[in-house]
């Protein structure tokens, strides 16, 4: 090997840092390491207008590498694109949420949306897992789906017995599905079908959530971000698209430069929240409402509109 600029090994160590999901760490897979240092001589040597491996070389390697394992994202992008795969990236819409899954090629991976949409009725069925039901869910997506229905109970069953029959899925998913990332989006997209409020299509989701409420942390996050950016930038940044994250993965971000400078030029966002309500109140842009004295939620808001929506279901339930 030729010696290496000091540039160039910042690069290799972003590079690394990004592998490790971490701002304060480095993933020390050597053999993925090497061969970025051999694209990135390869290079050097084919030009070799300098004395040593430089920032550039490095980056072309990754931008190559990227290139080559980049052919599925570009065709699920297209697809996208002619609304062969059904997702909106602007207007409102009831009970469609766009969540962010990401997809691994080799040892590389991207992120694309995935539309979750949910229904609620009258019934007492409770909450079902479409994906579960088929056997596309596995274990830790159909626990994140059970979460919704303690967080349902604890937020708004306090008074009343709940009597709900509701639907979640993600649409035009035809594989298996794991992970609970998507459940913050999930019980915004059954939040937004039990009040009939929409919800913004123009901001993504992604986010763990437990049954009180508070949002956590999932993996990715770089990947799920640089794809809904990508969608958005094909269709036009309009100022008002983003996506919503847990607050605590922002150590997790290393964002490419394209991205960081959108969001300075505000042009994207990145929301970082810690609780289901700051989800709410961004994609509804509607007060989320707290709880009384008297135990009922403040007027006109998200969680009293729920509420007297589920009493009412429950009510039609009990009927029968």
């Amino acid at each position: 090997y030729p010696s290496i600029s000091n540039d160039a090994i910042a690069i290799l160590a972003m590079n690394a840092m990004r592998r490790s999901e971490h701002k304060h760490k480095l993933s020390n897979n050597i053999q993925q390491i090497n061969e970025l240092l051999d694209e990135a001589c390869f290079i050097w040597r084919k030009h070799q207008v300098s004395d040593c491996i430089e920032a550039s070389h490095v980056e072309a390697a990754i931008k190559s590498k990227h290139k080559r394992t980049s052919r599925i994202s570009e065709i699920m992008l297209d697809e996208i694109k002619e609304q062969q795969v059904l997702i909106n990236t602007d207007g409102f819409s009831v009970a469609k949420v766009n969540g962010l899954t990401v997809l691994s090629v080799g040892d590389d991976s991207f992120g694309t949306p995935a539309r979750i949409t949910a229904t609620a009725y009258a019934g007492k069925q409770g909450v079902t897992d479409i994906e579960r039901e088929v056997d596309l869910g596995r274990a830790i997506h159909s626990k994140g789906v059970m979460l919704l229905t303690g967080y349902l109970g604890h937020k708004y069953g306090q008074s009343f017995h709940i009597s709900l029959s509701a639907n979640i899925a993600i649409e035009q998913s035809y594989g298996l599905i794991d992970g609970d990332s998507a459940s913050l989006a999930e019980i915004c997209a059954l939040i937004s079908a039990i009040t009939e409020l929409p919800l913004d299509q123009s901001i993504a989701v992604t986010g763990s959530i437990n049954q009180h409420g508070e949002v956590q942390s999932v993996g990715g996050v770089n990947d799920k971000i640089e794809g809904f950016y990508k969608l958005c930038k094909t269709r036009g940044l309009t100022g008002k698209q983003g996506v919503i994250i847990p607050k605590t993965n922002q150590i997790n971000l290393l964002l490419d430069k394209e991205v960081i400078e959108a969001v300075k030029d505000n042009q994207f966002a990145i929301y970082g929240v810690e609780n289901i309500d700051q989800a709410l109140e961004i994609l509804m842009q509607k007060d989320a409402g707290v709880k009384t004295q008297t135990g009922d939620f403040t007027n006109n808001t998200i969680h009293m509109i729920a509420t007297e929506r589920l009493k009412k279901l429950s009510s039609l339930s009990n009927k029968r």
